[in-house]
């Protein structure tokens, strides 16, 4: 994915003692997580898009099955910590961000109350279908997930590293071993440098100190205050990291590994599944999916095609 400059937020940055509120690759189920430390850290410089001008598709609606219609509810786990994907509002409540915004335009045309609910990364897969409908939390494709959930794509994201201003540890993103790395806990992120960190074993080297975190604000901060050399996230999340940070982070090298980001459903909810992929096209095709990622200066990513389980490598 191309770099994100996140032009509608660019002009108002935070200090370091105001980062982002909790966003989304990886998280307990607690209600409350990405609160506390991170609540109001964010403090919004961008209010979310009015969706409500999307309405209720009857045919789409259709395809839903009881088991998500009977309470009137569209019910979603998210991780708000992965911002601009998902995070907190100033209030230190309200999830926002293009996922967030997605979201609730998915529940306007399945003429569903949008039910979002925070909580760890990791453990929002192993509740979907039980505790929620739909998993929304900037999820990576992977072929482990789909092992135990099914997917419908709507954005592609690369990964990147950041690093403080300037640089001045002079981290090589070609060569990471002996340095602290900062990751959120239960991401691609987590898994890859895991796997670098075991290359630099048997190749010999200094071993790679991982600070996995459930909160991505946390491993930012770790960059910002010199606790972690560099951190590892998704292209969007550095870019809006960089951004909110008023000069104190920059990107180290250019992003890599493309994927694609998709909504997490029950394994073998085909109905949901169908209707979730429906409802995400017609977003696409009638321009409210364009509207909702220029708005948060993230259109790089978009894609103009919601595929059912596509195929990754």
């Amino acid at each position: 994915m191309q770099s994100t400059k996140l032009k509608s937020i660019m002009a108002i940055a935070l200090s370091s003692a105001m980062l982002f509120a909790t966003a989304a690759c990886g998280t307990s189920d607690k209600a409350d997580a990405g609160t506390d430390s991170a609540k109001g850290s964010d403090a919004a410089t961008i209010t979310s898009y009015d969706v409500s001008s999307v309405k209720k598709d009857d045919a789409i609606a259709a395809l839903l099955p009881e088991s998500v219609t009977k309470d009137g509810k569209l019910t979603i786990g998210t991780n708000p910590s992965y911002a601009p994907a998902e995070f907190l509002d100033a209030d230190g409540k309200t999830q926002i961000g293009y996922d967030m915004d997605l979201a609730h335009a998915l529940g306007n045309i399945f003429g569903l109350e949008t039910e979002i609910v925070s909580s760890n990364f990791d453990t929002i897969i192993p509740a979907i279908g039980s505790k929620y409908d739909l998993g929304i939390a900037a999820f990576t494709i992977t072929k482990e997930r789909m092992e135990s959930v099914d997917f419908v794509s709507y954005f592609t994201a690369g990964m990147g590293y950041a690093v403080a201003a300037g640089n001045p540890k002079n981290v090589d993103e070609n060569d990471l071993c002996g340095l602290n790395v900062a990751v959120e806990t239960g991401t691609v992120e987590e898994e890859a440098i895991n796997k670098t960190a075991k290359q630099c074993k048997a190749d010999g080297k200094k071993d790679i100190t991982i600070q996995s975190s459930k909160q991505q604000t946390d491993a930012t901060t770790a960059v910002v205050t010199g606790k972690a050399d560099v951190f590892f996230a998704d292209s969007p999340v550095v870019g809006y990291a960089i951004a909110q940070t008023d000069g104190q982070l920059e990107q180290l090298g250019k992003d890599f590994d493309e994927v694609p980001n998709a909504i997490a459903i029950k394994k073998g909810d085909s109905q949901t599944t169908e209707a979730v992929q429906k409802a995400m096209q017609k977003l696409m095709d009638d321009g409210t999916y364009t509207k909702i990622l220029q708005h948060w200066g993230v259109e790089s990513g978009a894609l103009d095609k919601a595929e059912i389980n596509p195929a990754v490598e």
